[in-house]
């Protein structure tokens, strides 16, 4: 058995996280994934803490977890000779993932248009904060963007937060994350057309287009109804939150009336079902100063699990809000095999997640390290496009390459 993308080679000119993630997908998914990393300093992630360290030497933790299963090539694509083996590069590729500043690769030679003249075959994907492709740009399409600026012109941070202070973001890179993952998907999209007209395509990914798409109730909401929601401020559906126990919070959501008629029952108030005051979602929004009070009291009699436990046990679907210890000792985090371990010969053996989701007529992931920078320049250029190993030391003399040896 193989993975999907076994045989596929991927090129990432990419830095940060949203790059580096759709290239991981891919490369967890079976493609030959080579990053293409600056001599000298490499993705900037190989500096920013936090680092595992052994023995003097040190990985940061978001290299390491981002660029898992892929080969470095350290490559100054500035000077001509540089260039030269870029083109190379495309030549034998079949995918290109690229997240750097707007414009940059076009100003360089190697637009869409330039690759496909070079290798019609080619999946040209881009990552960008408002889009790429030809007739779709947009008046902010050559802005550089980071995920907070994304989650804050989708409207997500307007939605985070409490109604009596600012909006706030989410988690640290999601924009990213899932601009990556958005990525990855439209590569696969691109390939299996491939597969039936034998050309290549651009793959234009606006990290503001992705999430806008995630943020769809918003939007729909907004369309249906002329409503706009507001953070903290809850108008169709409640309960919705985190609700304290004896030890910790869960998280609770109540989304029609049937769940709702579950909840009643369950903390002892059946009568509340059909009362005036919380017999709809509009209507328990509304009086949230008086249900609230309730539901706090009937958890603050339980622990966290036997919440839980309870809820789940009449069909409420709810869970425990898990801190990152809680994560790492979930049984069924553990029975689903979600902490893939990862066995770096510097820095020692850590755990990241796994990528779903599992195949059934796949092989398991692979779990290679990070690599080095530079760990893959001369087995690249001299095993994919030819060059000598003269060649090699020569481009690496003139700076063109770094190698880790």
């Amino acid at each position: 058995m193989q993975r999907p993308l076994s045989g596929i080679s991927v090129i990432g000119l990419e830095q940060y996280m949203a790059g580096p993630y759709a290239t991981m997908l891919l490369a967890d998914a079976g493609a030959e994934v080579i990053k293409i990393e600056r001599p000298g300093s490499g993705d900037p992630r190989r500096a920013m803490p936090p680092f595992a360290e052994r023995d003097g030497k040190k990985k940061a933790a978001g290299f390491m977890g981002y660029n898992r299963n892929k080969k470095s090539v350290a490559l100054d694509i500035r000077n001509e000779a540089g260039k030269e083996v870029f083109r190379r590069l495309m030549a034998a590729s079949d995918v290109l993932v690229n997240n750097l500043r707007p414009g940059a690769l076009t100003r360089m030679g190697f637009g869409y248009a330039d690759l496909k003249s070079i290798n019609p075959r080619l999946i040209y994907a881009v990552i960008s904060g408002f889009g790429r492709m030809q007739n779709y740009q947009g008046p902010y399409g050559d802005r550089p963007a980071f995920d907070i600026v994304a989650e804050a012109m989708s409207g997500i941070m307007h939605l985070v937060g409490y109604e009596d202070k600012p909006p706030s973001w989410t988690i640290y890179g999601m924009a990213d994350i899932y601009s990556g993952m958005v990525t990855a998907y439209g590569v696969m999209q691109a390939l299996f057309m491939r597969e039936r007209t034998g050309e290549g395509q651009m793959v234009d990914s606006a990290m503001y287009d992705n999430m806008l798409s995630l943020n769809e109730s918003m939007l729909a909401l907004f369309s249906v109804a002329g409503q706009s929601p507001h953070r903290g401020r809850p108008r169709n559906a409640y309960p919705r939150g985190a609700y304290r126990t004896k030890d910790g919070y869960i998280a609770l959501n109540v989304p029609d009336e049937r769940i709702w008629q579950r909840l009643a029952e369950v903390i002892g108030h059946p009568e509340l079902a059909d009362d005036e005051r919380t017999c709809s979602g509009p209507a328990r929004a509304a009086n949230r100063g008086f249900l609230d009070p309730i539901i706090d009291a009937w958890m603050k009699n339980l622990t966290r699990a036997e919440a839980v436990d309870k809820l789940n046990e009449v069909g409420v679907p709810t869970g425990p809000v898990y801190t990152a210890e809680d994560v790492f000792e979930c049984p069924q985090v553990e029975a689903r095999g979600m902490l893939m371990s990862v066995n770096d010969p510097e820095v020692g053996e850590y755990r990241f997640a796994r990528t779903p989701p599992h195949l059934s007529a796949a092989t398991e992931l692979p779990a290679h390290p990070a690599p080095r920078l530079g760990e893959h320049t001369r087995s690249v250029l001299e095993g994919m496009l030819d060059y000598t190993a003269g060649e090699v030391d020569t481009l690496a003399a003139d700076g063109v390459v770094q190698l880790a040896d």
